[in-house]
């Protein structure tokens, strides 16, 4: 019986086609790839087109840089290297960019450059035609924030509580040697004015450096020792503190930054692969959602999102001309200034306070039982009853500035005798009579705020702020693997953030 001879399919690896099939061809109908092209084509792109000089060679169109761009980012590719090989090897890529194969300096350039003034007008006209679609509400936002990890050195630090410490120890080794200075002369009449080192800065320390050379240098009595520190301070001890000043300018209310990346601070990272919570110089973003559309995006250095809410805001009546009528977050933003900054400008805000949940499950009602809040308040006599019975008469009324500059006024109440009271202790810690704080302004805010989130649209917001906003800073770290910025200095990382943003709704639209 003859050997059977299996069939395969004809393969001519040089044959020439008649009809070269197109680019159009090769490319699915369904492809986010042509989700960007239609979108990019569509908005106005003036702003970025205004970038570009009359004079010179010709240039790379940057509605075709800004598609390759923008398509790099929704497909995980974040490199300008990796950019150029797609280009020139990725049909989809091929297709955007219409043959064109421009390298990676180009679009290094492009994006670190030509788009610092156009991203955000190019992001939101994004936003707009979206919203034009019924996909998104720039009028109801859900806002929250995360930590992403800097181009940065995590190991070249500067941190102004070191530098205060090291200014101290200057300050009193300046001292101690003046006070030497003083037990060997001869005579008072020997030694100048002594400096003022109440403030210490490069001239007083120039100052000081000088005096003590003039006073010390031509004395034989001088110990050697002395002699060899103040050598080492009239060498090191200017040119430090003019250090610390700079440094003190650029960290301005910041307590820490990197060398390597001045914008950025360090700040405690969730994913830290020990699970230890590492400080990592990072950027605290801030963005706002609808439908887990990104519909606003701001960068900050401050750690905490507390201070980070009125910015954002402020930014999305820039984009948009109004401020959002609904805006929902967690405990993270409830602070008395937010409360006065959503009610000023008429913002429905259903911010948590940081004791709601707990009020909620009830747990917060048996611990606690002599707290502020568990106490009796007679509103005709305005004071407060103790557990005790005892009156607690107002003292007045006191203002004071929290960390971020934000004055409170609050309102103190005292007890007449806690000292033969059989709750001594318990009741409270301090020595003396009890004396309690009350934030009328911040108490009727938590009012307001209470009613607002147990309203049955509030319990629906509530539910829904988990499933909008979170999940796309989950999509964009996890899915998406991007833990950590390319680009250095904040107004790069926010070119940088802008791209994501535009790339997350373009792929939510594309699903």
């Amino acid at each position: 019986m003859a050997k059977r001879i299996p069939v395969f399919k004809p393969y001519y690896q040089d044959q020439i086609m008649a009809i070269p099939p197109s680019l159009d061809e090769l490319v699915s109908k369904s492809h986010p790839v042509r989700i960007v092209n239609d979108v990019i084509n569509r908005i106005n792109i003036q702003g970025l087109l205004d970038a570009y000089k009359i004079k010179g060679s010709s240039s790379y169109h940057p509605q075709m840089l800004l598609k390759v761009l923008v398509f790099g980012y929704v497909s995980n590719i974040y490199s300008s290297r990796k950019l150029e090989m797609a280009c020139r090897e990725n049909v989809n890529f091929m297709w955007l960019s219409g043959m064109s194969f421009p390298d990676h300096n180009t679009i290094n350039r492009f994006r670190g450059v030509r788009l610092k003034e156009a991203l955000r007008s190019i992001f939101e006209e994004v936003v707009k035609l979206l919203a034009d679609e019924g996909l998104l509400s720039i009028d109801d936002v859900y806002v929250d924030g995360t930590k992403i990890e800097a181009n940065a050195n995590k190991y070249t630090f500067v941190w102004k509580k070191s530098i205060h410490t090291n200014k101290e120890k200057m300050k009193k080794a300046l001292i101690e040697i003046w006070e030497y200075a003083q037990s060997v002369a001869k005579s008072e009449d020997d030694l100048p004015e002594p400096p003022d080192l109440t403030d210490i800065n490069k001239e007083n320390v120039q100052a000081t450096v000088d005096k003590l050379n003039d006073v010390l240098s031509n004395n034989k009595a001088v110990n050697k020792k002395v002699k060899t520190r103040l050598r080492y301070i009239t060498k090191n001890y200017p040119s430090k503190i003019e250090l610390y000043e700079q440094q003190e300018v650029i960290l301005a209310e910041r307590n820490s930054y990197s060398k390597s990346d001045r914008e950025a601070t360090f700040m405690r990272m969730k994913e830290d692969h020990m699970l230890n919570g590492q400080l990592k110089p990072a950027y605290n973003i801030q963005i706002s959602t609808s439908n887990q559309y990104i519909v606003n995006y701001t960068v900050h250095a401050n750690p905490t999102d507390t201070r980070t809410l009125s910015l954002h805001l402020d930014q999305h009546k820039k984009s948009y001309n109004n401020y959002p009528k609904e805006v929902t977050a967690d405990a993270g933003y409830g602070s008395e200034e937010n409360y006065d900054y959503l009610e000023e400008n008429q913002i429905k805000g259903y911010v948590k306070y940081s004791l709601f949940d707990k009020q909620q499950k009830g747990s917060n009602q048996t611990k606690a039982p002599f707290n502020v809040d568990k106490l009796f308040y007679n509103k005709d006599k305005d004071c407060y009853i103790c557990p005790m019975g005892q009156t607690m008469s107002c003292l007045g009324t006191f203002k004071i500035k929290n960390a971020s500059g934000f004055e409170q006024e609050v309102k103190k109440y005292q007890a007449v005798n806690c000292t033969n009271c059989p709750l001594n202790g318990a009741c409270h810690k301090s020595v003396g009579n009890r004396i309690i704080q009350v934030n009328e302004n911040l108490n009727r805010h938590k009012e307001i705020a209470y009613e607002l989130l147990n309203s049955e649209e509030g319990i629906l917001k509530r539910k829904k702020r988990c499933c909008d906003v979170e999940p796309v800073f989950g999509n964009i770290k996890q899915n998406h693997n991007f833990r950590r910025f390319m680009l250095r200095g904040k107004e790069l990382v926010s070119i940088e953030w802008g791209l994501l943003a535009i790339a997350q709704n373009l792929r939510k639209k594309a699903a």
